[in-house]
């Protein structure tokens, strides 16, 4: 519903502590979108914007995402368009479908709204995430075992596809932007799902903050001030990237690409990979892996019949085969092994004390990345796995003691 109040005394106090919260960012000649949804939030960053616009040099443009999802959307709709009007501030109302891919409720609306964000043909989004919405999202993504780029929380300043993001609000309470709203008389909306602890975050803010605030008092800011201390520690994690693909003879990427390549590298999947500067960058258990983003050549099996090299070009490298008495594999009677590549479900025993296992479980307690299992060289003898590059031999090829064998060993040539 709709709220229009009257200020209480002694409330245009902390209310107008908001009035100088932009004083520190220069919009000068850029066009500045804000994202109202007709909350409270929103509507007090409008106005605190549209307050300066003129004085500022800039123009003001305001974006309504309608997600159609509660039974009041069009009259929060209509509230923002009469807002927009009553102020003479121009607004773009954007209806998107909200679509879930195996996530909630809550994220899929997110996707929805950033992506309908990105169409925004202005400099500067300003979003009106504040403490509150900070110290919640901190808490969540640690609860949920997020890394450092979780812990950081929401950033006061990004970018969203082509536009500069700020979030201007990020030291300031609800209590205080209520506040700054009731003693200006401003009129916004209050979403009935805000009451549904059903919604994690909900649970989070009616439950477990009202919990903490009683022992902790000041627990937003602390998490605020954590998160704060955790993008730094970013920070110098891009400054560690940088010299990490310089080292590699990689050109350096922009601010935003160096965040979107830290979001990634550090985001959660062993299968993680991302192109820059003609390089591919992958990471697997921690590590970072750099390799030529070219296309793979294409492979065709190979004879062995005794060669002490055997050059395998389609995989950048050479096999090598040296005799040694009682290790290695001995030559089966027909003497000729097959080179070929995984097909899947293959099958080894290293051990003779241990049962045969398939490769995809011995190459992940070897450490091998994934995309590197998917071209290696294996010998095959008819349809038996007779070696696996750093697993070893098969127990049923493993030459006896005193007899001599074939050592086998894979090298990458320098491209």
């Amino acid at each position: 519903m709709a709220s229009s109040r009257k200020p209480r005394s002694g409330e245009g106090g902390p209310g107008a502590a908001l009035d100088g919260v932009l004083a520190t960012i220069d919009l000068r000649g850029k066009r500045v979108s804000v994202g109202l949804s007709g909350g409270v939030d929103s509507v007090v960053l409008l106005h605190l914007l549209k307050a300066r616009a003129a004085k500022g040099g800039f123009s003001l443009h305001a974006v309504h995402v309608n997600h159609g999802l509660s039974p009041h959307a069009l009259r929060w709709e209509r509230l923002c368009r009469s807002l927009c009007s009553g102020w003479r501030i121009p607004l773009t109302v954007r209806r998107v479908e909200v679509r879930r891919k195996g996530e909630g409720l809550e994220s899929a609306a997110r996707r929805a709204r950033h992506a309908a964000f990105r169409k925004e043909d202005c400099d500067v989004l300003v979003l009106a995430h504040q403490l509150d919405d900070q110290a919640e999202t901190v808490l969540l993504n640690l609860l949920r075992g997020a890394g450092l780029r979780g812990a950081s929380g929401m950033a006061p300043r990004g970018s969203l596809g082509r536009n500069i993001l700020l979030r201007p609000l990020l030291g300031v309470t609800r209590e205080a932007i209520g506040a700054y709203a009731r003693a200006r008389r401003l009129k916004w909306v209050e979403d009935e799902s805000n009451r549904d602890e059903a919604l994690t975050r909900n649970f989070v803010r009616r439950r477990i903050g009202p919990l903490l605030a009683a022992r902790f008092p000041r627990w937003r800011e602390s998490l605020a001030r954590a998160a704060r201390h955790f993008a730094r520690r970013e920070l110098d994690a891009g400054g560690l990237l940088r010299e990490f693909l310089a080292a590699r003879g990689l050109r350096a990427p922009s601010e935003s690409k160096l965040v979107e390549m830290l979001k990634q590298l550090t985001g959660r999947g062993a299968r993680t990979e991302m192109d820059h500067d003609g390089a591919k960058l992958r990471v697997y258990r921690g590590r970072v892996f750099v390799s030529a983003a070219q296309p793979q050549a294409r492979f065709a099996p190979l004879a062995w019949n005794g060669e002490r090299r055997v050059r395998v070009a389609a995989l950048g490298g050479e096999l090598r085969f040296a005799r040694a008495r009682g290790r290695g594999f001995s030559l089966p009677g027909s003497g000729a092994l097959e080179v070929r590549l995984r097909a899947g479900g293959e099958r080894l025993q290293p051990d003779a004390r241990r049962p045969r296992r398939t490769l995809k479980n011995l190459f992940q307690e070897a450490g091998v990345p994934p995309w590197e299992r998917e071209r290696m060289p294996l010998l095959f003898c008819g349809d038996d796995l007779v070696w696996a590059p750093g697993l070893g031999v098969d127990a049923r090829y493993q030459a006896a003691r005193g007899e001599m064998g074939w050592l086998p060993r894979w090298r990458r040539l320098q491209s």
